[in-house]
């Protein structure tokens, strides 16, 4: 048998993760006959992912981290639906205009729109992956928003929406960790309400979000899609949500073919 690749193992891993964030708590033998794979196989997935700090390893199962690590945790959402994350920053792009002010926040389904800007700009962040790449663009402007530096390599707080406060964009982009019939929510205030600053700081504003953001609810609620002039998201989200917000703001999805 073909030995699997390397892609292979981590989309199992994830899979992985994901019955394993689904049920709080499962056998690991559970999931070796789940996965198909041997007790030291899947050992090894799992020490992966204890290494990254996504599970624990108990005597004979494994637990999920507490919501907050897992709904944030950088290492874990840079790999999540990237396809529809580049059809979304395909979308995205378009909105933009040279000689803008936009403000992006620290949300991993925005490192590809960063990607696919040109100056001149001007940048406002709270992430400093977005920083890093934008930072070596000509003619791109990077204004970093100071406050407390968090794991998820950003910073939130106080400081940071002061900052914020004091500046002023032509285009906000952001995302949303979970979308329930039209009500943003996400597991941490500070992000929370950083998000909702960005909403005063910008004259337009556009949410992306690809599928598996919608259906989902977080600890603390801090708006509605009808706060966005737009909102870009792909056509595998429920069809029960977009109804929900389809009388509330203008809707832009990617033709399917793009993802």
């Amino acid at each position: 048998m073909a030995r699997p690749s390397d892609a292979e193992v981590e989309q199992r891993r994830q899979d992985v993760l994901r019955h394993v964030i689904e049920h709080g708590e499962v056998r690991i033998d559970e999931l070796t006959e789940r996965f198909g794979v041997s007790l030291m196989t899947m050992h090894r997935d799992l020490d992966d992912l204890a290494d990254r700090r996504l599970v624990r390893k108990l005597r004979g199962k494994v637990e999920a981290y507490p919501a907050l690590t897992l709904e944030t945790a950088k290492r874990f959402r840079e790999t999540l639906n990237q396809d529809y994350k580049e059809a979304l920053a395909e979308v995205a792009a378009a909105e933009v205009e040279p000689g803008q002010t936009l403000f992006l926040d620290d949300s991993t389904t925005l490192f590809p729109l960063a990607e696919r800007l040109a100056g001149p700009l001007v940048v406002i962040t709270n992430s400093l992956e977005v920083a890093r790449i934008l930072g070596p663009k000509p003619d791109v402007e990077v204004l970093m928003l100071g406050g407390r530096y968090t794991e998820f390599d950003s910073c939130i707080g106080p400081d940071t929406v002061g900052a914020l406060s004091r500046m002023r964009a032509d285009i906000g982009f952001v995302s949303a960790t979970a979308i329930a019939f039209g009500r943003l929510y996400h597991p941490v205030r500070e992000y929370a309400e950083l998000k909702t600053a960005a909403l005063q700081a910008a004259d337009r504003n556009v949410l992306v979000a690809d599928h598996s953001k919608f259906g989902r609810t977080a600890t603390y609620a801090y708006g509605d899609v009808s706060d966005y002039d737009l909102v870009i998201t792909d056509h595998d989200t429920p069809g029960d949500e977009l109804a929900a917000i389809d009388t509330k703001v203008r809707l832009s999805k990617p033709a399917k073919e793009q993802v």
